[in-house]
Formats: C-alpha cells, structure tokens, sequence
C-alpha cells in the first residue's frame, strides 16, 4: 500500500509541473538562443518583471499574441528581469498566465552590462520589446508598455521580413 501512495504521490507532482521551463539566462546565453531561430522564424523578447505594473498589464496581450501567431512563424520569449530571491513569485505569474516553453530569468549580476548587451537603445526601462526578423536582424524594439496594434504590426513586419 505505501508504494502506490508513493507512486500516486510522484506521479501527480510530475502532473502538477509547469508547461514551461524557467531557465537562468546572460545576454550572451539569450543572444544564442535567438540564434537558433535564425533562417526558420522571426523571434519577439519581452523583457518584464512582477514589480513592474505595465509589465503585468501587456504581459496577457503578449501571450495571446504568442498564441496566435506561434504557427505564423514566430517565437515569443520572455525574459524577467527578477531578482532571484522572486524567482517563485515569477513562477507563479507565468503559470497563472498560462505561459509555455522556454522562458528565461535575467543571470544577476551588473544590470547595465546585460542591458547594453542586449541593445545600445535600452535606457533599462521596463517593459522592453524588441524583435529580430528571420535572419536575426532588429526589426523593431521599444520600451514601456504598447497596445496590441503595435506588437502585432511588428509582429507580421518581422515575420515578412
């Protein structure tokens, strides 16, 4: 009896894991993982964090947009900028929003590093978006939150690039 009680147990864990993975993530590490996408799809980062409000109010557009476009050619990821004493608060938001996949949490460390790293035009503010077409190349960022028109138009400008 205790072995199928603790078979039970393990097995409802495994059930109860997230559809995402949440992996430790530097500029360069996020940089060869857009990479990979590099000649098959377009590729749209979200930089966010759960102290961030605007962050937490685009955040459900994104994933919806994410949903809808994901067999349109291209990949959402997103990436918290948390600190890792709120990686399980980050968790949480991103299974309450239903997130799947890979996604990353920013490596600590010197923030403006990672930031230049990521793009000379990022000041740091929070939420930041930018998008690579096919071939790697930005096609558009920006930061602070934006409406559905705006990720959407980037969205289908980076995916015909």
């Amino acid at each position: 009896m205790k072995k199928i009680l603790t078979i039970l147990f393990i097995a409802l864990l495994g059930c109860s894991q997230s559809d995402f993975q949440l992996k430790t993530v530097n500029a360069a590490a996020l940089h060869k993982q857009i990479a990979t996408h590099k000649g098959k799809e377009a590729v749209l980062v979200n930089f966010w964090a759960t102290t961030c409000a605007p962050c937490l109010k685009e955040f459900p557009m994104i994933v919806e947009l994410s949903n809808k476009y994901k067999d349109n050619g291209i990949k959402i990821y997103f990436v918290t900028t948390d600190w890792t004493d709120y990686k399980d608060r980050a968790i949480a938001f991103l299974e309450k929003q239903g997130v799947k996949g890979v996604t990353f949490i920013k490596e600590e460390g010197n923030d403006n590093n990672f930031i230049r790293a990521i793009n000379d035009d990022w000041s740091g503010a929070l939420p930041f978006t930018i998008v690579f077409d096919k071939n790697g190349n930005i096609t558009d960022h920006w930061e602070m939150e934006k409406d559905k028109t705006r990720f959407e138009s980037a969205i289908k400008k980076a995916i015909e690039s």
